[in-house]
């Protein structure tokens, strides 16, 4: 009897210390969404956190009443006995009026981040916009199996898995996609879009802070899906601009018949970047009636079948030009 009791003494002073030494594998590293670094995830940020503290308002509270009561009301507590006790207008007025404002209010606060970060019009970008003066930069994205394509219409460039981003200058993307549905997303910068094939999306950022961010596609698409994500680079406006004039002297220029064996799939595992100094204008929206009217990059057998040995294929014909 004394070495059972003596354990059931020891056993809870040893779940608190446990608990806390579960923390230690914990870190912030990876959470984009504690990270923000432009406007828009800002301000998802902003809505998460008061979501967040509205409802801490209610479930602290619940969770101590309820733990009060049961104290005071238990076997030999202090809590008083009323057995013909009925009604409490008090008790009503909490129980309803409570939920109903809290309900209210996360109603304002949805329907104002809504219009906050509607990725057709943000209203804080076009705020930021409008004070800031200017145009913003316009990028068209194609989603092919399995890479990203950025065309820049107004410097007429390209790069393949790469984005580059003035910081605190509006960007605004026109989307499509060359097969399957996916997902654009830069967790630190922008959140999740969308991308169809045949259709056009939209979606728009503001990069607060110069530094390399990861998008990716969030949706099954393939053998390549893992590799398909991209390098974020968010720039000063000068070295946006040198980009920019370094990107016009590549000696590669991208046609739709050029595009055409681009967007044949290919699983880029290095992360195969490219830069088109020259770029067919309205490239993107012929892509996207091609799409409409049928056309199709079949994914070969053999890429599923051994992809080990189709990359070591695919590697030789990009080597040769074919790619």
């Amino acid at each position: 009897m004394f070495i059972k009791n003596k354990r059931s003494k020891t056993w809870p002073r040893l779940v608190l210390p446990l608990a806390l030494l579960t923390l230690g594998g914990c870190s912030r590293s990876g959470l984009f969404l504690l990270e923000p670094e432009g406007l828009i995830s800002q301000t998802f940020y902003h809505y998460f956190m008061l979501d967040v503290g509205i409802m801490l308002l209610i479930i602290i509270p619940t969770v101590v009443l309820t733990i009060w009561a049961m104290w005071r009301y238990r076997k030999g507590g202090n809590g008083s006995y009323h057995p013909q006790w009925s009604h409490s207008y008090a008790i009503e007025a909490v129980v309803w009026g409570i939920p109903l404002l809290t309900v209210g209010v996360l109603s304002y606060l949805s329907v104002k981040a809504i219009y906050d970060v509607n990725p057709y019009n943000p209203g804080v970008i076009a705020k930021a916009q409008q004070a800031a003066g200017g145009d913003p930069v316009e990028v068209d994205v194609i989603a092919t199996d399995w890479r990203w394509l950025f065309i820049y219409p107004q410097q007429h460039i390209a790069s393949v898995d790469e984005l580059v981003v003035p910081v605190g200058t509006p960007v605004r993307f026109r989307l499509t996609s060359t097969s399957v549905v996916n997902d654009f997303i830069i967790p630190q910068l922008v959140g999740m879009i969308d991308v169809m094939p045949g259709m056009r999306t939209k979606q728009a950022l503001v990069a607060d802070k110069a530094g390399t961010y990861v998008g990716y596609s969030a949706d099954y698409s393939g053998a390549g899906l893992s590799w398909m994500h991209f390098q974020t680079k968010a720039v000063s406006p000068a070295q946006f601009e040198q980009w920019v004039q370094s990107a016009q002297q590549s000696p590669q220029h991208l046609s739709y018949a050029g595009f055409n064996r681009f967007a044949r799939p290919y699983i880029a595992v290095g992360g195969d970047q490219q830069i088109f100094g020259q770029v067919q204008p309205d490239l993107f929206d012929q892509v996207v009636g091609e799409v409409m009217r049928g056309k199709v990059w079949p994914t070969p057998m053999a890429m599923t079948e051994n992809m080990v040995n189709y990359m070591k294929k695919q590697r030789a014909e990009q080597k040769a030009g074919d790619y």
